[in-house]
């Protein structure tokens, strides 16, 4: 576990309540807010025996001067990301088939923090990232983040091209996304078994050795004529299409 850090916003701060709530140590609201959510979370706060400090507006706004507070802020030890053994024994406990997402050398923090939320929401089990040439759990992910930071499981890995082979031992079925005259139709591609959706960093894609070790490679479909993505973007039409093909939704 990291040292202690102050996060805030109403979202993020509910989100570690409800998660991961031995990891709270304190909170600090703004006087005279009246909002329903502040209060919903308070109360959940006060039920877990989390101290709760009333301070005046301009002691918030002076101690996080830059952030959207919304008048609500946290102290919590922030979890560090696994490592290889910590990922393979999240896998060994799961009960129904993974859902991994492996990004190679993403270095923006907001696209990462943008992809930890889309993550989250489309029920991915864990997020892996390389230890080098890749951004890590920075101040500016969690805030783009919005608390799935702090919820969802976040892996860096000294070796990629090892990971994917260990990975395909477990029967895990290893998707890179790519604009390759090979891939797949995303669209087409079953993506309901045990699955690693891989993608690319901003520009050039997937690296050569992570590509040769995709099982299969697919590609997003588009109408116009800019023939690419964003890379949160791309990962945010990948893991939803995969969604809808493992869940039946009424």
């Amino acid at each position: 576990m990291s040292k202690a850090e102050w996060l805030y916003g109403i979202h993020t701060v509910t989100a570690v309540l409800n998660k991961h709530p031995e990891r709270v140590l304190e909170i600090r609201v703004q006087e005279g807010r009246d909002e329903r959510r502040l209060d919903a979370v308070l109360t959940l706060a006060r039920q877990l025996g989390v101290a709760v400090q009333q301070v005046n507006k301009k002691s918030m706004d002076h101690q996080f001067a830059e952030a959207n507070h919304q008048g609500l802020a946290a102290r919590c030890r922030l979890a560090a990301a696994l490592d290889e053994h910590a990922l393979f024994d999240l896998l060994d406990r799961l009960q129904e088939p993974p859902f991994l997402l492996i990004l190679d050398s993403v270095t923006d923090p907001h696209n990462l923090g943008a992809v930890l939320r889309s993550a989250d929401a489309a029920g991915v089990h864990a997020v892996i990232t390389t230890r080098d040439k890749s951004v890590g759990l920075t101040p500016v992910v969690r805030r783009v983040a919005v608390g799935a930071a702090e919820i969802m499981p976040f892996a860096q890995v000294t070796n990629l091209a090892r990971l994917l082979k260990q990975l395909q031992e477990r029967q895990i079925w290893v998707v890179g996304t790519e604009l390759d005259a090979t891939a797949a139709n995303l669209y087409t591609t079953d993506l309901k078994g045990p699955l690693a959706l891989v993608m690319g960093a901003e520009g050039p894609g997937l690296r050569r050795l992570t590509r040769e070790h995709c099982d299969q490679l697919v590609y997003i479909p588009m109408q116009g004529d800019v023939q690419s993505l964003n890379v949160s973007v791309a990962t945010g039409v990948c893991l939803f299409e995969a969604l809808r093909q493992r869940r039946s939704f009424s």
